[in-house]
């Protein structure tokens, strides 16, 4: 085996390997060929199934006869194809973020380069002898070389675009033989350092063309609309491999047929179709026309989208519309398949998408298989198409070079290298209807290999813009970015955003291609970033980080499942659980933050216009749509027992337009009813079956307080002299017991704290109550975290100055303690003085004055925490729910009366982390199944938690198998906790949401009940 080190050659980007053209499939019959299904395709056969496989650690030591066909395979290995060779037990499993996972030396890579060999023997019918027969492999990872029947065909690289080879010469009728060398790296891997794992082999499908021998070779497909978009033309322009008759049918989104024409074409041509009143794609509406081309025994069929994407006066125009991209990035992504994809996987992302108002994905950072884009332009999606580029590992060069970040970028000798990138992805994915966008790749500098990356494409395409973040100007200020459509930003704050609408030298509209990190506990600061988007027009939306987790699925040595991230197999260098950063769980069970982004991109907003008169203003914010598949079901609730209800008419309002609505309840009655507040909840829903979700399905929902409501705290328990009675006190060795009708509480005097708390004999409290300051902390507190432990508040422990009790005169007893909350170290975070006072009737109302030390950083929380006994299981509450909730994550709760467990509460996430918090409780009780616990309120709405872990067991766990799940309870009672941002990435927790006060006071209730009782 001769290999001349190609794989280190910029020179050679391949040898043998076909021009890109577009993705299609040649069929027999347009019948066929609508069913999408390549196996029913008499033109393909699929190279699918079991190869044998052999994996060397080093190329060096490939069997240099292994792609002779008298070589014996059968004791190789049998490896399913498409898949990646990690996930199957082989090599390391590894993920790196920025770094690369080989010596910064380009283009040359490691001698040690892992190699897997891959072998499979097929038959070919003797029809396909008298035709073309190509092979096309749709990804391998990184580069690879093609042997048939023993003769070297080609080599290609370019990890996430097609290669496809002409296998005529080396190919007979009845049984052949195809041998593959994949290595794990070329000089290609220094463009392919996305924030992945990293994965290798061939992952995606491999199958046979058989061609007329003669054939339509390429298609581009270019729906021109008039510019008042109310006559089409679709030109396509077509490349044949010699002279050919071509017959065009074109058939409107209903199956009607429109057009028809024949042509010949010898070499290029084209042909166009007049289209009268077109009907327009968009994501809303992802009308599709189908192009029918017939030529020999090929029939090839593309669907068309007509529309127009354009910038006028700086705003983002599709079909003469303004539109808001509310996107994600998504990489492709399985816990067991690595990068390999099914269909059905890809289907569940996207009507788990369009399901939470997502209308926009961005492809990051490489091309998608080309399934998934067929399947956006049917399901309606605007995607962001994203060449496979990054060289982001050229950064780490930059302590010891200027300007590091663009020696490649500006670097002539890879100029080539990057423009095919381009190239194959603009060839393949040109006639998609739901490519908006062409984008240069990913953080890779910027340079002159950019711009002729972009000019080429700008070339070719003229119908959809270009965009690359990395040409930034804030850090890029010398370059010229005229190639390029749109300025773009990652993780810009709210204020940096806004301050580019006001700009007005800055003329483009901006793109956040990365904004909220969803990492972990969050984002919690999309309702902020939104409030802005939707004030500017300039401001053309973005797509969230990100997706999905990629977490591998794994399992410890007993048995546990759980989801590992990078270096939990040894891998160096890693980045952790930095890949455990999205709005899905790796087996797509949404995180909270998902249901808060699906409620702040919502399509409809319902706002009042006279709550008294039940009228409210309905503003449709869809960009093509009228509202007229929605309607407005409501509910009426005090304190979460509805009292009225019912379903309003049909909406009507076109897109960005505005209607009233009445609800006819009736307030007097529900007045009558009861005390507490009056809550009003407006559910948008579905009325028929979409692809994605059934009828009824809630779009979104708002809610309202009702005039006349009453606080739900003013149900305290009547004290009466016959309690009072019962009232007696006994104090031994610093605990102070205080006994009562039907309770006996225990105060450690010494800690100042409840020792014991119990009501008929029934223990109530499992060990001391304390005051907290800590929280487990989140992702997005990666960052905050250093000055946290800097401060030592992660040690916080009470000091108690003082503590006296007295008896007052309707005989509740008062205890007062001076106390402060420090570390080793350092002076105390928190002084204060706590008073606690026992009622006749058992409650224990604390007061709480504190004062916060300067030159402190914002404290995670202030809060009292209770351990309650075994079998303190059922939480019931009125506040915001049924989800985990924060200052700054609350857009998507609603305020009711929720029965959980308390294994409900928990949000367990891959990494162990601050969770189910509930924002804004106004009451809430902790019990046995029986109902025997303790009921919370509070002077003002507090923050509540209860869960089977302490802080200190989330902060310690790494992994969700670490967590020992406690059989108490742990509550925590917050007067306030900092919000939760996207700071693992993006800009530090904003101002409004941390918890900053110096000085504040705190008022608690705590009420031993039964509630059965109650």
């Amino acid at each position: 085996m001769e290999l001349n080190r190609e794989w280190e050659n910029l020179s050679c980007l391949h040898i043998g390997r076909l021009p890109a053209r577009a993705s299609y499939i040649p069929y027999e019959s347009a019948m066929t060929a609508r069913t999408g299904k390549r196996g029913r395709s008499p033109h393909v056969q699929t190279l699918n199934g079991n190869w044998k496989f052999r994996y060397y650690r080093s190329v060096r030591e490939v069997d240099s006869h292994f792609y002779e066909t008298e070589t014996d395979v059968s004791g190789w290995d049998d490896l399913i194809v498409p898949s990646c060779w990690q996930t199957n037990g082989y090599d390391q499993l590894h993920y790196t973020n920025v770094n690369y996972p080989i010596p910064y030396d380009p283009p040359f890579v490691p001698d040690d380069n892992p190699a897997g060999t891959y072998v499979r023997d097929f038959n070919l019918p003797e029809a396909w002898t008298k035709k073309q027969t190509r092979i096309v492999f749709e990804g391998v990872n990184a580069c690879f070389y093609l042997w048939v029947n023993g003769r070297f065909v080609g080599y290609s690289q370019g990890s996430r675009i097609p290669a496809e080879f002409d296998l005529t010469p080396f190919v007979a009728a009845g049984r052949n033989r195809l041998a593959v060398l994949v290595l794990k790296w070329c000089d290609g891997t220094y463009l392919e350092d996305q924030d992945v794992w990293r994965f290798s082999g061939i992952y995606r499908d491999v199958y046979l063309l058989s061609r007329d021998n003669t054939h339509i070779r390429d298609v581009f497909n270019q729906p021109l609309l008039s510019d008042d978009l109310s006559e089409g033309k679709l030109r396509s322009e077509i490349e044949t491999t010699g002279s050919l008759t071509i017959q065009a049918e074109l058939r409107d989104p209903a199956g009607k047929l429109i057009g028809q024409k024949e042509a010949q074409i010898d070499g290029k041509g084209a042909m166009e179709l007049d289209v009268p009143q077109p009907q327009l794609w968009n994501a809303e509406q992802p009308r599709l026309y189908e192009l029918i081309l017939t030529a020999g025994q090929e029939v090839l069929r593309f669907r068309v989208g007509f529309k127009k994407v354009e910038i006028t006066d700086g705003i983002f125009r599709i079909n003469g519309r303004a539109v808001k991209l509310k996107g994600v990035n998504r990489h492709d992504s399985h816990p067991e398949l690595g990068q390999t994809i099914p269909v059905n996987h890809m289907i569940a992302d996207l009507k788990l998408m369009k399901r939470h108002n997502i209308n926009t994905i961005r492809t990051s950072h490489y091309p998608n298989d080309p399934k998934f884009l067929d399947l956006c332009d049917e399901f309606g999606f605007y995607i962001i198409d994203e060449a496979d580029l990054e060289c982001h590992g050229v950064t780490r060069t930059g302590e010891l070079e200027a300007g590091a970040f663009h020696k490649l970028s500006n670097n002539p000798d890879w100029k080539e290298a990057f423009v095919e990138r381009a190239v194959r992805m603009v060839e393949r994915d040109k006639n998609h209807a739901s490519v908006i966008i062409w984008s240069m790749g990913n953080e890779s500098g910027y340079g002159d290999n950019h711009i002729a990356m972009a000019e080429w494409t700008k070339a070719r395409d003229a119908s959809r813009l270009v965009h690359y973040e990395g040409a930034d100007p804030r850090y890029y200020s010398n370059s010229d970015t005229s190639c390029l459509d749109l300025d773009s930003r990652m993780y810009p704050s709210v204020k940096e955003i806004e301050r580019y609408a006001l700009d007005e030298n800055s003329t483009k509209p901006l793109f956040l291609c990365e904004y909220s990190h969803a990492m972990g506990n969050g984002p919690g600061d999309l309702q902020d970033y939104w409030n802005v988007i939707y004030r500017y027009p300039k401001l053309m939306g973005g797509c969230v980080w990100e997706w999905c987790d990629h977490g591998i699925a794994a399992e410890t040595p007993d048995g546990q499942r759980y989801y590992a991230y990078g270096g939990d197999f040894g891998d160096q260098p890693n980045d952790r659980n930095f890949c455990i950063d999205g709005l899905v769980f790796p087996d797509r069970r949404p995180h909270t933050g998902l249901l808060e982004l699906k409620q702040v991109i919502a399509p409809v907003l319902i706002e009042a216009e006279d709550v008294a008169q039940g009228r409210f203003r309905v503003l449709n914010r869809y960009d093509f749509s009228n509202l007229s598949h929605l309607a407005v079901s409501w509910k009426l609730e005090q304190e979460g027992d509805v009292l009225q209800q019912g379903r309003s008419g049909l909406l009507t309002a076109a897109p960005g337009e505005t209607e009233i609505i009445s609800l006819p309840y009736d307030l007097t009655v529900a007045q009558e009813e009861g005390t507490g507040p009056l809550t009003l909840t407006c559910s948008v829903r579905q009325q028929l079956d979409t692809p994605w979700a059934e009828e009824g399905y809630e779009i979104a929902f708002y809610q309202f307080e009702l005039p006349g409501a009453t606080s739900a705290l003013a149900h305290e328990k009547l004290q009466s002299e016959e309690y009072a009675g019962f009232m007696t006190i006994d104090e031994q060795d610093g605990m102070l017991t205080v006994r009562g009708f039907d309770f006996e509480h225990v105060f450690d005097l010494k800690k100042g704290m409840p020792q014991q708390v119990s009501k008929h004999g029934v223990p109530l409290l499992a060990s001391l109550a304390r005051f907290n300051i800590w929280r487990a902390p989140m992702d997005n507190d990666m960052n905050i975290r250093k000055e946290w432990e800097a401060a030592g508040l992660d040690h916080a422990a009470m000091k108690v100055y003082r503590s006296h009790w007295e008896q007052k005169p309707d005989a509740s007893v008062e205890i007062h303690v001076d106390f402060s909350l420090a570390s080793y170290i350092f002076e105390p975070f928190v002084r204060g003085n706590a008073v606690w006072t026992v009622g006749v009737s058992g409650e224990i109302q604390l007061k709480v004055h504190a004062e916060v030390r300067e030159n402190l950083p914002f404290l995670p929380r202030f809060g009292l925490e209770l351990t309650m006994p075994k079998g303190t299981e059922e939480i019931e509450y009125y506040g915001y729910g049924p989800h985990e909730s924060y200052i700054d994550k609350r857009a998507s709760v609603r305020k009711g009366k929720y029965l959980l467990s308390v294994d409900d509460m928990f949000e367990n996430y891959v990494m162990p982390q601050e969770t189910g918090s509930r924002y804004g409780t106004e009451w809430a009780i902790a019990s046995t199944v029986q109902g025997m616990g303790l009921k919370f309120t509070a002077a003002q709405p507090f923050s509540f938690q209860a869960l089977h872990y302490t802080a200190e067991d989330l902060t310690a766990a790494q992994h969700t198998y670490e967590l020992k799940r406690r059989p108490e309870t742990i509550v925590t009672l917050d007067y306030q906790m900092s919000g939760t941002g996207s700071g693992s990435c993006g800009p530090q927790l904003a101002e409004p949401y941390r918890f900053t006060e110096k000085s504040f006071d705190f008022e608690l209730t705590i009420q031993p009940i039964f509630k059965e009782e109650e």
